[in-house]
């Protein structure tokens, strides 16, 4: 959990990004409460907690890819941690950097779109299931938030991996597990990043995937 109160403020202090990109993460939050009080985005509970539990805990998947341009963001859904990347790379000053946005569901898809007319940031956002996708964009890092057990994810994402993406994942307290389990259908070496926000989190990178 995070330390009370953590805000607008502490977010700039911990990342150091600019008025201007801390401006853009509040349009995305004063949006995000606005939205979901008649479209389910993100669990209510956790609007209270945004700059910690959903902004820095995006944040952070940035940091650990902040030298690469081209990003592919699968279940988007509200936007973590898609847009807070678009946000990191416009902060870093990164002509010509992208994020592409994969988000099946229409109205979600539309808040993303919204959100990213409304800040310029520099996304894609594609409205189609990510295994409907007919011509996978190369990128240099593939992510997903909370959008499917490990096993599942890297079916996913090994399209992505196939043209020279690394995979930066954040996992829950079940990761151990789910390796595991993962294990059975494939092969691949992963680094375990621990998580800035949780004790129980990670952030699992991959460099190389294969089917067993």
């Amino acid at each position: 959990m995070s330390q009370a109160p953590y805000g607008a403020a502490e977010f700039q202090r911990d990342t150091g990004v600019s008025r201007e990109t801390l401006d853009r993460f509040d349009l995305w939050r004063a949006k995000l409460a606005e939205t979901n009080a008649h479209t389910n985005l993100v669990g209510r509970s956790t609007l209270d907690d945004f700059w910690y539990r959903h902004a820095l805990d995006s944040w952070q998947v940035f940091t650990q890819g902040q030298d690469a341009s081209r990003w592919a963001d699968l279940g988007s859904g509200a936007g973590f941690p898609g847009l807070a990347i678009a946000f990191g790379l416009m902060d870093r000053d990164r002509p010509g950097a992208s994020v592409s946005l994969v988000e099946s569901i229409g109205k979600k898809a539309a808040f993303l779109k919204s959100v990213a007319e409304h800040t310029k940031a520099p996304v894609t956002v594609l409205p189609v299931r990510v295994e409907a996708i007919a011509d996978v964009p190369a990128v240099d890092i593939v992510t997903a938030r909370a959008m499917a057990p490990l096993t599942k994810l890297l079916g996913y994402i090994h399209p992505f991996v196939e043209k020279g993406a690394i995979a930066l994942l954040p996992k829950g307290r079940n990761f151990n597990e789910e390796l595991t389990v993962a294990r059975k259908s494939w092969t691949f070496e992963e680094e375990v990043i621990p998580s800035l926000t949780s004790s129980e989190a990670v952030l699992l990178k991959i460099r190389t995937l294969d089917r067993v």
